[in-house]
């Protein structure tokens, strides 16, 4: 067995927080310093964390109902009532997966399997928890879609994956961040108060007829099934097909030859006025008349003009 993985086993942490206490130079097997995470553990060897010998002990994986009133701590400075104490007494240390407040109940994964817990709490690793929620008034429609798109609240942006209304005042709501008190934050946020919390699953594994305050093992399934992060599928309402729209005939594209060229006439190819002189107007280069070089106007031709020239009537 790798020695990452002999001390994870060890209860010391999960693979990637042991391989700290290797490269720090705290671990040594048969009395020798050991920094390469990769060395080899035998049944005879002796290995050491420090002046403390570690040795692989019976590796727990199981779920607790926990009960409303008990603490998520393994040592409570005000002697409250905590969850270790439902535990068996021979058992060996374990951990609790993510938290639960005083006030809230359900389910809870107890663990020394390092590698399962970081599965289950690091940010990367979505795993879905769902819970079981009371509330004071029932929850207005507008609410709903406000809780699934998210907001900010004490502890950083915080948003439901799901939320269903089972009854009246109680709500399914599916969660994948672990946010502190999550859930009662962003009801308070909206004006609601939480009267009973209860988590009813986490992934796959489900609380089911457990009693408040038992214990039991997951069984092999159940453990694949958290390391692999699956999830049932979400809950997806059911709505009417829409009829397939008919498809529309596509129009047919035929080659058409271009038209042939127009042949020229004898005005198009006539010669057109220079620019900046419009049509009907003599341009510099035309020649000019015997008028033009006296420097005298042409006469006139029009009717008007004939009368001013007829003088019979002076």
């Amino acid at each position: 067995m790798r020695l990452n993985r002999y001390l994870a086993a060890a209860g010391l942490g999960s693979r990637r927080s042991v391989e700290e206490l290797i490269k720090g130079g705290r671990v040594r097997i048969n009395g020798h310093l050991i920094e390469d995470l990769a060395t080899q553990v035998g049944p005879q060897d002796v290995v050491k964390v420090g002046n403390r010998v570690v040795r692989t002990q019976v590796t727990i994986h199981a779920i607790l109902n926990k009960p409303r009133g008990y603490v998520v701590t393994a040592d409570d400075e005000l002697d409250r009532r905590t969850i270790y104490d439902l535990l068996p007494a021979g058992w060996p240390r374990v951990f609790h997966v993510g938290r639960l407040d005083k006030e809230s109940e359900g389910l809870l994964i107890v663990t020394n399997d390092g590698e399962l817990s970081l599965a289950l709490t690091h940010p990367r690793y979505k795993i879905d928890k769902e819970y079981e929620v009371s509330i004071d008034k029932p929850l207005d429609p507008a609410h709903r879609e406000k809780l699934l798109r998210g907001f900010h609240i004490q502890g950083g942006r915080a948003k439901m994956e799901e939320i269903q209304e089972i009854k009246t005042l109680k709500l399914r709501v599916v969660l994948r961040q672990g946010l502190k008190r999550q859930i009662r934050l962003m009801l308070y946020e909206l004006g609601y108060e939480v009267t009973q919390l209860r988590r009813v699953r986490i992934g796959m594994v489900e609380l089911g007829h457990l009693h408040s305050g038992e214990w039991r093992l997951l069984n092999s399934a159940e453990i694949a099934s958290l390391r692999q992060g699956e999830s049932p599928a979400p809950a997806v309402e059911s709505r009417q097909p829409a009829a397939a729209k008919p498809e529309r005939a596509k129009r047919k594209t035929t080659a058409t030859a271009k038209p042939a060229p127009r042949a020229r006439s004898a005005e198009d190819r006539a010669p057109r006025p220079p620019r900046g002189t419009s049509r009907g107007r003599r341009s510099d280069s035309a020649p000019r008349g015997d008028a033009d070089r006296a420097g005298k106007r042409p006469e006139r031709r029009g009717p008007q003009a004939a009368r001013r020239n007829d003088k019979s009537h002076w």
